[in-house]
């Protein structure tokens, strides 16, 4: 519609249309499983200022994620804080936060295409580690149950929530959320959280969250400016 293209999700969960406007500028239409075309139109005509105003304010913040190599003094993130690479000749794990330094093999670092893996799996292995210490205390507070939990590439997005019959369903957190500080990190785990209760992010979303941490909307800009510069996995030589 309007020459934009819309990718529909449909979620047997979802009573009311929703609409998402994705990092990478991608919009996603989300709807009920009964829902004829006619009205998904109307209601993206009846959004029209809402979609320009969001991809306005993406085109105001466009992604500067950096470039990075793996050499002595680079510097990568965890958790908020900066964490210079040393390269080491240890028979140790191929990457490793020791002493302040984030350490990686040095036959690793010689191939950035297994330095990028290894790096990455090393966020993966401790973002998972650090979340399932906190998923616990954020499910109680907002009197859900606690699902099962991933680190992994989620795309475009920091974290989904999908349900399943008969459980509590499984989180998925991108391995790169780990790069922001702790009280971003748990930003994002709450949003997630607040999925099991409600689908989309209409104003019951909104309210059940904003008792959950009362300043979700500063947090939420925070992590929109913060989450453009972090590190993607972009190395010199390779897209």
């Amino acid at each position: 519609m309007d020459g934009r293209d819309f990718l529909v999700a449909v979620s047997a969960r979802r009573k009311r249309l929703g609409l998402t406007v994705e990092r990478d500028g991608t919009l996603t239409l989300r709807t009920p499983v009964r829902c004829d075309v006619a009205r998904a139109e109307d209601f993206l005509r009846q959004s029209r200022a809402w979609i320009d105003s969001k991809l306005s304010q993406r085109d105001q913040h466009r992604p500067a994620h950096p470039v990075r190599a793996f050499r002595d003094g680079e510097t990568f993130r965890y958790l908020g804080r900066e964490y210079r690479l040393l390269l080491v000749n240890e028979d140790t794990a191929p990457v490793r936060l020791a002493a302040g330094r984030l350490r990686m093999d040095e036959a690793v670092a010689a191939e950035p295409a297994r330095a990028r893996r290894d790096l990455i799996a090393w966020y993966r292995k401790a973002g998972l580690r650090w979340s399932r210490g906190r998923l616990q205390p954020w499910a109680a507070r907002m009197e859900v149950p606690e699902p099962a939990v991933t680190v992994r590439d989620v795309g475009n997005r920091w974290g989904t929530y999908r349900p399943a019959e008969g459980d509590t369903g499984t989180m998925a957190l991108h391995w790169a959320v780990f790069q922001l500080p702790t009280h971003l990190v748990d930003y994002v785990i709450a949003h997630e959280l607040a999925h099991i209760k409600v689908s989309g992010h209409g104003s019951d979303y909104w309210t059940l969250l904003k008792r959950a941490i009362p300043e979700c909307e500063a947090r939420k800009e925070e992590l929109d400016d913060l989450g453009r510069r972090l590190w993607m996995g972009q190395i010199v030589g390779r897209n």
